[in-house]
């Protein structure tokens, strides 16, 4: 399973990049995307909308599943990658180019205690 070192993660399997503007970039792993199948939609955040930490803020569906994508953090969505609604199975193709939406943190620093790489390659291998 790929599992860049650039980023962190959340055990609900969303990845975060940091940017050098101050922004998130926020999209599913490898393993979700795996996990569901193909996906033949997506629905993604309008910029400008502020979403609480956890909270439900995109869907992915595939063939077989419906899934939420959670916010890994507090903050209002800057940008959305409308590219996918009309391509969602580039998310399969590459889960990591195939980012959903761009936040701006309430607390930049909360995600320095999100999951590295190694701990969450190792909670997928427990599950």
């Amino acid at each position: 399973m790929n599992v860049p070192n650039d980023r962190r993660y959340v055990d609900s399997h969303e990845w975060i990049r940091p940017e050098s503007d101050g922004t998130v970039t926020i999209g599913i792993t490898d393993h979700a995307q795996a996990a569901l199948g193909d996906l033949v939609y997506v629905e993604l955040p309008k910029p400008g909308r502020k979403v609480a930490l956890n909270e439900a803020c995109a869907v992915v569906e595939s063939v077989k599943a419906a899934s939420d994508v959670y916010s890994p953090l507090a903050g209002e969505i800057v940008a959305s990658n409308d590219t996918l609604t009309a391509k969602p199975e580039a998310v399969n193709e590459d889960a990591y180019a195939a980012w959903l939406f761009r936040l701006r943190p309430d607390d930049a620093a909360a995600v320095a205690g999100l999951l590295d790489a190694a701990a969450y390659s190792k909670l997928i291998a427990e599950a």
